[in-house]
């Protein structure tokens, strides 16, 4: 009898452990209706949520129904639909700022997307604080989109744009960074984790530094927001953006987080609909932030929408999400580093849900392609960063990438696929 009841002990424990301490992966599973597809007749193995992820249906029915049965214009109208849009709206402000824990929900600002809330910041601030002869401060593994509007805007303003080299580890200089930086220093852009290589950038010390050197510190944070913790307090950062279809909302929806006291001395971007306190033929006077910049109707379904998502994740539990991706990463780079034919790009000890990797004598073009006719989903290209492909002298990388609804199963289904594509080439042509 105790021999039965350890032998049972032991299952219990073993599958407990198996399923990432109680994480509802089957329960997650089934709140996506993409998974349950086929692609080249091969259930559909989704390993691509760095560049988008998929949407779970109590947000797409959550969607669906506010556009059936509630959509309304906001903050404009006092009939019954209009005032119940408006409250869900500002709502979902408020649950974005507590899950980034910003100190006020004014200084949550709506936009389309992590690119264009790079672009506000850029436009705004260029236009407020950057002088001739000014510096600003990015690291060479940028995205692309927080690179070109610091580019342009120094090109503009006679400004100087610096660089923070990455080492081949895929790691920032800081070195370099407490070097470049000086008294003619007024911004520091910085993404929080790199989607090239997945690397986490130590944003509270880089944030710690550009304080004490009086720039501004703004992060891109598209690659990071559900995969770590983030607290904009703790790290201390001016301004953090991100977007909402990377976070399992719809897209065409975007957050810009920013410090209320910069926000309330930064120009508007844009002019026009609520924005405007008074206008006259001559002159207008605008509403305080983040109204302030958010000219035009509200993206108001897909805000909704977001707020809708947040309370979704809450109730996975972000550090659940975390310990869940990390066990990912930690079992995919194990076995990727088995096959000798295989480089992975990019080995920081701090790395989120991301692997880039080449293969021997294959394109990454080729990798897709075969992963695509077995039903596997993965990126490969220079993924918006050719500053990182020409440091690491490579053309391109293949890229996977996790989400909440990836499983130990899909990726040894994925190593079984990239050793017969290894294989298939060693054979006589």
């Amino acid at each position: 009898m105790k021999k039965l009841y350890l032998i049972c002990f032991f299952i219990f424990f073993s599958t407990l452990n198996a399923s990432g301490n109680s994480y509802p992966i089957k329960k997650i599973r089934k709140d996506f209706p993409f998974l349950k597809q086929k692609m080249n007749n091969h259930p559909i193995v989704y390993l691509d949520t760095a560049a988008t992820s998929q949407k779970p249906k109590p947000i797409i029915d959550k969607l669906h129904h506010f556009y059936l049965e509630e959509y309304a214009t906001v903050h404009r109208s006092v009939y019954e639909k209009s005032i119940l849009a408006t409250r869900k709206y500002n709502q979902a402000r408020v649950s974005i700022q507590q899950f980034i824990n910003a100190s006020s929900s004014s200084e949550i600002i709506f936009t389309r997307g992590t690119t264009d809330s790079l672009n506000l910041v850029a436009i705004s601030l260029g236009n407020w604080i950057i002088k001739p002869g000014d510096e600003i401060i990015i690291s060479q593994m940028e995205h692309h989109s927080n690179m070109v509007p610091w580019q342009i805007i120094c090109q503009q303003k006679k400004a100087k744009l610096k660089i923070i080299p990455m080492k081949s580890s895929g790691e920032l200089d800081l070195e370099v960074f407490k070097k470049i930086i000086s008294p003619k220093t007024k911004i520091v852009a910085i993404g929080h984790v790199a989607n090239s290589t997945g690397t986490v950038n130590p944003i509270q010390e880089i944030a710690k530094i550009a304080h004490q050197n009086n720039a501004l510190v703004i992060v891109d944070g598209a690659q990071a927001i559900t995969h770590v913790p983030v607290d904009v307090q703790k790290l201390d950062v001016d301004f953090y953006a991100f977007s909402g279809h990377k976070m399992y909302a719809p897209n065409g929806i975007g957050i810009l987080y920013g410090k209320q006291e910069l926000l309330e001395k930064m120009p508007p971007v844009q002019g026009g609909g609520d924005m405007i306190r008074v206008v006259s033929l001559n002159k207008a006077t605008f509403q305080k932030p983040p109204i302030k910049f958010e000219a035009g109707t509200p993206i108001i379904a897909e805000a909704v929408a977001l707020g809708e998502t947040i309370q979704y994740l809450n109730s996975i539990g972000i550090e659940n999400i975390f310990n869940w991706e990390h066990d990912l990463l930690t079992y995919a780079t194990s076995k990727i580093q088995k096959i000798k034919e295989v480089q992975i790009i990019g080995n920081a000890p701090n790395k989120s849900s991301i692997i880039s990797f080449i293969v021997q004598d294959v394109s990454p073009k080729d990798v897709g392609s075969f992963m695509n006719q077995k039903g596997i989903a993965i990126r490969t290209g220079c993924h918006c960063a050719q500053p990182v492909m020409r440091k690491l002298h490579i053309k391109g990388t293949c890229r996977i990438s996790f989400g909440i609804y990836n499983t130990k199963e899909e990726i040894d289904y994925f190593i079984a696929c990239l050793n017969e594509l290894i294989e298939s080439k060693k054979l006589p042509q």
